[in-house]
C-alpha cells in the first residue's frame, strides 16, 4: 500500500522544523479553556488522538488527568516517550482504528489534526472510533481551523527561513483541498513535501457527525472559546457528546 502524504511528512524532521514556533504557551492556554469549561473530575482518561509530540498530553498530566497520547508517526511517538510515567502514555495507532471501548472521559483532536484522508468514508470512520472510545456521557473535542477564513486570506507564496533552511511554501485549494507544497534545499539535496488538508465547514462535520452518531453540542472560534463567526474566527472547535 502507497504511504499517504501525511506518513511521509509527520514522520520528517523537516515538519518539526517548519512549525518549531508552534509554542507551549497557546497549547496550554487552549487546554486551560477546555478543562475550565469541561470540568473533568481528577484523574479523568483522557486521549489526545494524533498527539504529535505530545505537548497538550503532557500537560494534561500534570494536570491531574490520566492521558494517552496516540499519533501515525513513529518518530513523534518516540520523542513523547520519553516524558511517560504512570498516567501518561503513548501509542503508535492511527485514528480510524479503534482502540479502547467507552474507556475515556473525553477524547481531543487538537490543532487541526484531522482532515488528511482521501474519503470521507475514512473520515467518518476516524469519528466514530472518536465516539466509540468515550464513555456514554463522554465527550469529543474536535479543533480544526476555520476554512472559509483561510480560504479568503490565503498567502499564495511565501518563504521562511528557519535554523538556515529556506522553506519555500505555496499554497492553493484545489479538489476541495487545502493544499500545501513545502520545497527547499539543505546538505545539497533538494526536499519536496505537501500537505493536504480537507477544506471542511461546518456543514460537513455536521453532516459527518449524524453519519458517525455524535451531536455538537456546543461550538467555539477560538482558543479563548469566544462564539464561533465564519467570517473573522480563526477555528472552529466542536464539542460533542454521543448522540
Amino acid at each position: 500500500m502507497q504511504r499517504k502524504w501525511f506518513q511521509y511528512w509527520f514522520n520528517s524532521p523537516y515538519y518539526h522544523i517548519l512549525y518549531s514556533q508552534r509554542n507551549d504557551a497557546e497549547a496550554e492556554f487552549l487546554i486551560d479553556n477546555l478543562t475550565a469549561y469541561l470540568k473533568p473530575a481528577l484523574h479523568s482518561r483522557i486521549l489526545d488522538i494524533a498527539c504529535g509530540r505530545g505537548r497538550h498530553s503532557v500537560y494534561l498530566n500534570k494536570k491531574g488527568f490520566d492521558v494517552t497520547g496516540i499519533d501515525l508517526s513513529e518518530q513523534s511517538i518516540k520523542y513523547a516517550k520519553q516524558f511517560e510515567q504512570k498516567h501518561l502514555h503513548f501509542f503508535v495507532h492511527d485514528m480510524r482504528k479503534l482502540g479502547y471501548i467507552n474507556y475515556y472521559d473525553i477524547a481531543l483532536n487538537l490543532f487541526t489534526s484531522f482532515g488528511y484522508f482521501d474519503t470521507e468514508k475514512d473520515h467518518v470512520n476516524a469519528l466514530k472510533s472518536f465516539r466509540k472510545s468515550i464513555k456514554e456521557d463522554g465527550t469529543v473535542v474536535i479543533d480544526y481551523f476555520n476554512t472559509q477564513k483561510i480560504i479568503s486570506n490565503l498567502t499564495h507564496r511565501e518563504t521562511k527561513t528557519i535554523e538556515g533552511i529556506d522553506f519555500e511554501l505555496r499554497k492553493f485549494v484545489a479538489e476541495g483541498k487545502i493544499i500545501k507544497h513545502i520545497n527547499f534545499e539543505h546538505k545539497s539535496k533538494h526536499h519536496a513535501f505537501e500537505e493536504r488538508v480537507q477544506a471542511f465547514t461546518l456543514a460537513d462535520f455536521e453532516r459527518m457527525f449524524e453519519k458517525s452518531g455524535l451531536a455538537i453540542v456546543n461550538t467555539f472560534g477560538s482558543y479563548n472559546l469566544e462564539a464561533f463567526d465564519v467570517a473573522k474566527s480563526d477555528r472552529l472547535i466542536l464539542v460533542c457528546k454521543k448522540a
